[in-house]
């Protein structure tokens, strides 16, 4: 019917009115089509003209837009582009045409980026569309340092939208002192009118956290700081409170962060945990986020805000059941089952699949391997394995999974295969240098890096890098703590180890390698010794349904 009506007006045929607009351009259209997408069409039809009225003047509407906008009230589509956006939606929104303006808005959603979220947020809030505002806004919280040093739209910013962006919890800044950078930034784009504002603006700016060196080399010598006693002051009582431990030290409230590190179920004095702990990295923080409804010798994947506990070993027999904890609300469901029972099974997340690999049943060490599609709730059998495996580790990278060593009949593997998708073909690769059992892998920096494990009765700190371009292993640093059957991932750049077992105990320590500076640093030990557990991350936004302030506090397990 769109297109019957379309080829009506474009032929001029059973067209009862005229949209004249700048320059003088007629539009021939149906006025019954025009009420459908506007009530300002609607108003202006039958209740501010009367019925013999034909031709309507809309003298601050251009041939462009006009068009436009017809095009979408015809076909139900519009063809925007980056020039034309801005005219549409200025026009859609004064004319009041409802769908013409969420198709801009969803066109600014797609096209989010640290460069146009600025322009992205003041646009929704204009047009009131809560919900691009509300992602835009999100968007340049996260990105922040990105949007401070690269948009030419947050110069534009008010001094008071300033100010409420940089005195959020949720602003994500690894340094505190990008935020400082920003406000002057800010206030050097027009330093006349702006000065004022700066005492505000430090106020926002939460020193406490910056090094003592920046403190003390970068703020406290700028130039426009050094001009204002109020801001000095802010600077002299901070420097006071870092060189004085002793002393009452203010209250800096820690930035929260974009992402948290999950440390879930595995072992822990000799019984099996079903505790849930997560790691504030700006808080260097351990607390208790959850329970679960867990067995031993299980694994888990993070997919679509969701903590999936996929088989295991209940005492009894192995499983093939699935269970998943919504991150927001911390509530447990059935997950279906796999195809195969298994315990000490190895689990990946590729492009919104679970990968499950080998492990063990009844009758024995595993080479068959399984995926679980979220957008059907189904796990499919996979081609299987050359070899094989139990407590092996995995990871994905460039579209692709890679399982390493691992133990068939107590002995550990050297060798290593990848699994491509496209071909459902595993391939082997490059052999480690040495086998090892219960070592824990990650994708960082391009590369694969195996860490840890055990080999014959040794628990060991070696890291391997695995280049898959050049099907090449490399030697790198070695951990500050021996471990095997521990927890490793990928945090904000940086690549954290906790817990695990160095013979002959369980142990608490965390490390972070930091790959910029080639070392291995101690953060918070965990609350308590564990091995054989899981560390995954979860990201803000599914864990942005209760207050982000409050990430602690236990919840009682589900089914």
């Amino acid at each position: 019917m769109s297109c019957i009506l379309n080829d009506l007006r474009l032929e001029g045929k059973l067209c009862d009115a005229v949209i004249r607009v700048t320059g003088h351009e007629d539009f021939t259209v149906h006025k019954v089509v025009l009420c459908n997408c506007s009530t300002y069409f609607r108003d202006l039809f039958c209740t501010k003209s009367s019925p013999q009225q034909k031709i309507f003047t809309l003298p601050h509407v251009s041939p462009t837009a006009m068009r436009l906008l017809l095009q979408h009230a015809y076909t139900g589509s519009v063809a925007l582009t980056e020039e034309n956006l801005l005219e549409l939606l200025e026009t859609a929104g004064r004319l009041a045409a409802t769908a013409v303006v969420q198709a801009c808005c969803d066109f600014l959603e797609r096209r989010l980026t640290s460069v146009t979220c600025v322009e992205t947020w003041l646009l929704a809030d204009s047009h009131r569309r809560p919900v691009l505002r509300r992602k835009a806004y999100h968007h340049m919280l996260r990105h922040f340092e990105e949007v401070a040093a690269n948009s030419e739209k947050f110069l534009e910013l008010s001094a008071w939208q300033l100010a409420d962006v940089i005195g959020r919890d949720e602003l994500h800044v690894k340094r505190e002192d990008v935020v400082f950078e920003a406000v002057l930034r800010w206030v050097g784009h027009a330093p006349e009118d702006r000065c004022c504002h700066l005492v505000m603006l430090m106020s926002k700016v939460r020193l406490l956290l910056m090094s003592s060196h920046h403190l003390l080399g970068g703020v406290s010598q700028n130039t426009l700081v050094r001009r204002n006693l109020e801001c000095m002051t802010m600077v002299i009582q901070a420097i006071a409170a870092m060189r004085n431990p002793a002393a009452a030290r203010p209250l800096a409230p820690v930035r929260l962060p974009p992402a948290l590190l999950l440390a879930i179920g595995g072992w822990q004095s000799g019984s099996s945990c079903n505790q849930i702990d997560v790691y504030d990295v700006r808080a260097d923080r351990w607390s208790r986020m959850a329970r679960g409804p867990f067995v031993g010798f299980h694994s888990f994947a993070v997919l679509n805000g969701a903590v999936f506990c996929i088989g295991g070993f209940d005492g009894v027999q192995y499983t093939r059941s699935v269970c998943a904890m919504d991150v927001a609300t911390r509530t447990w469901r059935n997950a279906g089952s796999m195809r195969k029972p298994r315990g000490h099974l190895t689990a990946v997340v590729l492009d919104g699949c679970i990968y499950a690999l080998g492990g063990m049943d009844t009758f024995g060490i595993l080479n068959t391997a399984e995926r679980y599609r979220a957008d059907t709730g189904n796990w499919t059998l996979l081609a299987p394995m050359h070899r094989q495996r139990s407590n092996s580790c995995a990871a994905a990278l460039r579209g692709k999974v890679y399982i390493f060593a691992g133990v068939p009949f107590y002995t550990a593997l050297a060798n290593a295969e990848c699994y491509d998708p496209h071909t459902n073909q595993w391939t082997l690769i490059a052999p480690m240098p040495a086998g090892y059992n219960a070592a824990q892998a990650a994708a960082y920096d391009d590369l694969i890096y195996v860490v840890g494990g055990v080999r014959q009765i040794d628990t060991t700190n070696r890291v391997l890098t695995y280049d898959p371009g050049s099907n090449r292993w490399s030697r790198g640093t070695p951990m500050t703590s021996a471990r095997s059957s521990f927890g490793l991932a990928v945090l904000e750049d940086k690549l954290y180890a906790a817990g695990g077992f160095n013979s002959p105990r369980c142990i608490r320590y965390v490390e972070r390698y930091d790959r910029a500076t080639d070392r291995w640093s101690s953060v918070r030990d965990m609350e308590g010794a564990r091995w054989g557990f899981s560390l995954c991350v979860v990201e803000r936004e599914d864990y942005a349904a209760e207050n982000l302030s409050r990430i602690s506090g236990e919840v009682p397990a589900g089914p």
